[in-house]
């Protein structure tokens, strides 16, 4: 193929993530904020290295809806990504005064905590890169299906607070979107995991994950990112990246390691949430995904050809 046909079957495969991103947008719907601009977020000001438009969040919002949040940005050195083969992803966190940074805090075990996910929910990961002297981070990442794909930076910069800044990448292909159904049991690996608890809107929920394999509990999980298991929610729609708490860690006298890990989530809103728990044992940690409405709130309607949940690696 010539290079004019290649531009154009590239172009063409483009044009096919976009509109696949914009149906999903469509029957999701417009998320506000206070301002009401998308997920309360305003378009603030040019991202010279990447092309995109910075995000700014709003004070009081959940975490990872803006890619620029207390003064600090994520700017990722490329927004594309290539399915089907290894791809050496990079950015930089820039501080108030516009330069990278390089002073952040060991948080569960690493300085920096990266989740990638299709904005469907489906395809999640959670990857450690590495920093290098002028501050730039890399991982390497796969993704198997074209889709638009939310990343988020989860750090704490030294003398800083926790934050998490999200960004979105675009992997070109034929985009085929995916329902969750509420769930919680989830099966990965031989093993089952079970969710408990409800998520309350406006307060503190308690969320209790009983693993088994084989029908019999697991009492002998491994430690991993500081416990005996770390999870994450996200909220359907506009991806909120919401801060769940584990009770007790390895070591303390108290907690045991399994078959139970419990949480501490705090919903802001209304909705369903999709969570993610990673949990190790016998050397390889696996993902148990759910999706869970909050307390009242009516699920929709199954879809037509549903995927189930299912595991995924990590590095």
């Amino acid at each position: 193929m010539n290079t004019a046909g290649k531009l154009s079957a590239y172009g063409a495969a483009l044009v096919l993530v976009a509109g696949g991103a914009w149906a999903i947008g469509t029957a999701v719907g417009p998320v506000t904020g206070e301002a009401g601009t998308r997920g309360g977020e305003d378009a603030a000001h040019g991202d010279s290295h990447s092309g995109t438009v910075a995000e700014t969040a709003q004070p009081g919002l959940p975490a990872g809806l803006a890619s620029s949040r207390g003064g600090y940005t994520l700017t990722p050195t490329s927004t594309t990504l290539t399915t089907g083969t290894t791809n050496a992803f990079s950015f930089r966190i820039t501080g108030p005064d516009g330069n990278a940074v390089t002073a952040f805090d060991v948080e569960h075990d690493k300085r920096m905590h990266l989740i990638v996910v299709r904005r469907d929910t489906a395809g999640f990961q959670h990857v450690h890169p590495e920093m290098a002297a002028d501050g730039t981070w890399t991982v390497p990442l796969a993704v198997a299906d074209a889709g638009s794909y939310r990343a988020f930076a989860d750090f704490t910069p030294t003398g800083g607070q926790a934050t998490t800044l999200g960004v979105d990448l675009a992997a070109a292909g034929d985009f085929q979107p995916r329902a969750h159904q509420p769930s919680r049991v989830a099966g990965v690996d031989g093993y089952q995991v079970r969710l408990d608890g409800d998520l309350v809107p406006g307060r503190t929920s308690k969320l209790t994950l009983t693993v088994t394999r084989d029908g019999r509990d697991v009492t002998d999980l491994q430690p991993y990112l500081g416990a005996y298991g770390h999870l994450v929610a996200l909220r359907e729609g506009d991806l909120a990246y919401l801060h769940v708490h584990p009770d007790g860690a390895p070591g303390d006298g108290v907690t045991r390691p399994g078959p139970t890990v419990t949480f501490y989530a705090e919903v802001p809103s209304a909705g369903t949430y999709r969570l993610f728990l990673d949990f190790q044992h016998a050397g390889q940690v696996r993902t148990a995904e759910f999706t869970v409405p909050t307390a009242g709130t009516t699920p929709a309607a199954p879809p037509a050809a549903g995927h189930g949940d299912s595991g995924h690696g990590h590095r």
